[in-house]
């Protein structure tokens, strides 16, 4: 393959992955869990709030974010549990 079709390809490529990621509806599952742990711990970029917003789905965004926050609270009674058991209480 020559240099300038090795380009053009990738420039497709390119073009192929801009149109999913500007579908709606087309956040992969890694994309949505990762945008509602950045959400929930407060760092969530600009960039990544507004292609949420622009191609994510309310309910899965609503379901992980139950399912992220049913986790942190778990997490954090088993470390309370945890840390009481240990000091003999």
């Amino acid at each position: 393959m020559s240099e300038s079709s090795k380009k053009g390809f990738d420039h497709s490529e390119n073009l192929e992955n801009e149109k999913q990621e500007n579908e709606p509806g087309s956040l992969n599952p890694m994309q949505v869990i990762g945008s509602v742990f950045a959400a929930g711990l407060g760092v969530q970029s600009s960039k990544n709030r507004e292609r949420d917003f622009k191609q994510g789905k309310f309910g899965v965004f609503v379901a992980a974010g139950i399912v992220f926050t049913l986790l942190f609270m778990g997490t954090v009674y088993g470390i309370v549990q945890l840390v009481l058991k240990n000091t003999g209480n």
